[in-house]
């Protein structure tokens, strides 16, 4: 369905019956909720973040502001309480609506997330691929130097381990439906995205009160597992799983056992 929210709207994703969970989605990404993870009892609902499929583009757009779009989300569908989930570029935005949607948001699992650009102790380019840092760092740069960055062909290498191409010709090949079809009208919301994640978040992570699980792969070279463990350790009872061998992706291999855990909260 299409929120219409004054002069913009917002495309939304409901699918199945039982306890509603939120999905954000990375980047780039479409909202479709996870198939790979669908199961009796979980209503999944996503929507594209701004820019992206239906959603109208909101440039300068903070990592915060995907709180209030949830919570828009979530008044339209009549929820008062839901769990979040959230993948890559899709975790931020989800630690956001731990931060400040303390009163409906009952848990959050984050895969592979971001730690802030500003965290404090942390070396946050320590870590990353080549191509991953470069294109952050065009970010870091502004707005005019990551437009021209992606502008210039650069080819962007995922530089995936085997573990992750593995994951990918499984189940969550479904990723081949959710990628390619986001930058189908060029890569505005990609660097709505980049500059949100370098620039101040809007929130404390410290701040957050409800459940946290914090899933990461110790090879992942997309986010490197340094993020998890930052937040872990200022993120009030987080727990942080992790996994030995797994990369960007396939520490989605443990998303079935981070749902239960969600799920029992």
């Amino acid at each position: 369905m299409d929120l219409h929210l004054g002069e913009r709207r917002l495309h939304v994703y409901d699918v199945g019956e039982g306890v509603p969970v939120f999905w954000h989605h990375g980047t780039p990404n479409l909202g479709l909720p996870p198939e790979p993870l669908f199961r009796p009892g979980v209503r999944w609902v996503s929507y594209d973040r701004p820019g992206y499929g239906g959603s109208t583009a909101v440039p300068g757009r903070t990592v915060a502001s995907a709180a209030a779009d949830t919570s828009h989300v979530a008044d339209a569908l009549g929820l008062d309480e839901f769990a979040v989930i959230g993948h890559s570029g899709g975790a931020p935005h989800a630690l956001a609506c731990a931060a400040l949607l303390p009163d409906r948001v009952t848990a959050v699992v984050t895969g592979a997330s971001l730690a802030p650009f500003d965290a404090s102790g942390l070396a946050w380019f320590d870590g990353m691929v080549a191509s991953a840092e470069a294109s952050l760092r065009a970010a870091a740069a502004g707005r005019a130097a990551k437009e021209r960055y992606e502008a210039s062909g650069v080819e962007y290498d995922m530089e995936f381990s085997e573990a992750d191409l593995a994951t990918l010709r499984g189940p969550w090949s479904w990723f081949g439906k959710v990628v390619e079809p986001a930058l189908a009208n060029g890569p505005g919301p990609l660097i709505d995205d980049d500059l949100a994640y370098v620039t101040p978040w809007g929130f404390d992570p410290a701040s957050i009160r409800v459940p946290v699980l914090l899933l990461h792969g110790d090879r992942d070279g997309i986010n490197p597992p340094s993020h998890s463990q930052w937040l872990a350790s200022r993120i009030p009872g987080a727990e942080l799983r992790l996994t030995p061998g797994d990369g960007h992706i396939s520490v989605l291999d443990h998303a079935d056992a981070a749902l239960d855990w969600l799920l029992a909260r």
